[in-house]
């Protein structure tokens, strides 16, 4: 079994309160807009591999360190991980080839600030959006995904609300 921790959307902030949260996961997957190179830094300091994706905000150096898109497989779960692609329904064009082609297990997605955990029967998936951590947005509150995956199934999927964004609490990284 393995616990992951799935973010996105820091836009350069990172909370003690994320790092509490992720302390106890066993990978740290980033869904882009990532900020400063600072946010990484402080994720690392929990000594969890780090899986992510650059987003629109990244500046080169993100870029060159992060793909736009990242394809795995962990604990026999197929995974798809970009930043922008849109949700079931209203997928983005280039993400709905590669779903098609790909055929992964779950798709993740950033960009929104929309947290949502929902089936895709098209493409026969799940996809997941953790919504935004940061404070920089529209969103009202901030939020993370935490859920565990054993012999290809996911379980546990749990939203963790942070608290309204705009309100800093005990900021790691400015």
């Amino acid at each position: 079994m393995t616990r992951i921790g799935l973010i996105s959307d820091t836009h350069g902030y990172m909370g003690q309160d994320v790092l509490d949260h992720l302390k106890e996961v066993d990978e740290i997957w980033h869904g882009g807009d990532i900020g400063p190179r600072k946010v990484i830094d402080e994720l690392e300091t929990l000594g969890k591999p780090i899986r992510a994706v650059y987003g629109n905000i990244d500046d080169s150096k993100i870029r060159a360190e992060f793909p736009l898109n990242l394809n795995f497989t962990i604990d026999g779960l197929n995974v798809f991980i970009t930043h922008i692609g849109g949700y079931p329904g209203r997928l983005f064009k280039r993400v709905d080839a590669i779903l098609k082609e790909q055929k992964p297990d779950l798709y993740i997605c950033g960009h929104s600030h929309i947290c949502k955990v929902m089936p895709d029967p098209k493409h026969n998936l799940l996809h997941m959006n953790p919504g935004a951590c940061g404070h920089h947005g529209f969103h009202k509150f901030r939020t993370i995904l935490l859920f565990e995956i054993d012999s290809g199934k996911m379980s546990n999927v749990r939203v963790v609300e942070l608290g309204n964004r705009g309100q800093l609490k005990d900021p790691i990284v400015k």
